[in-house]
């Protein structure tokens, strides 16, 4: 591959193999199932309890307006409480339940579960390229961010 593909190349796959896992775990269990936006969200709040809806929305790289609707369902869903900031009676925090930290635990497993069986079918040279490659990636990720305003 020239490196003038690489950007292409990247831009292309990564979004490609989260939608092949999203559609791999949406095969599991029954509904409601909860769909991949809905699992960083609650990723994030069980890892910040507390974290503003705006906080949120930076660190996941969404729409504050997104993220609103995302806590909406998750907490129809009784996954996800949200309460009034002391300090900014405008502003939530937002917290897991423990349906929620159940559920996104249960998420991490088949996530997880669904990743090691792929990345074990690779050889070597293949598993150990992947590795080396995530810091790169996670470079790239800070890098894409640079110049993003916090909330």
């Amino acid at each position: 591959m020239a490196a003038g593909d690489l950007p292409d190349e990247l831009a292309g796959l990564l979004p490609r193999i989260q939608r092949l896992a999203r559609r791999r775990l949406w095969s599991g269990p029954p509904p409601p199932r909860l769909r991949g936006a809905h699992a960083e969200l609650l990723r994030l709040v069980a890892a910040e309890p507390g974290i503003r809806v705006s906080a949120a929305a930076h660190d996941l790289c969404l729409a504050a307006n997104s993220v609103s609707t995302l806590v909406n369902h998750l907490v129809t869903q009784g996954l996800l409480r949200r309460e009034s900031d002391p300090g900014d009676g405008r502003a939530a925090l937002l917290y897991p339940t423990p349906a929620g930290v159940a559920r996104l635990r249960e998420w991490r497993s088949r996530r997880d579960a669904l990743f090691r069986e792929h990345v074990a079918k690779l050889d070597a040279a293949d598993r150990a390229a992947l590795t080396a490659a995530l810091p790169s990636l996670r470079r790239l990720a800070d890098s894409l961010r640079e110049g993003e305003e916090p909330p």
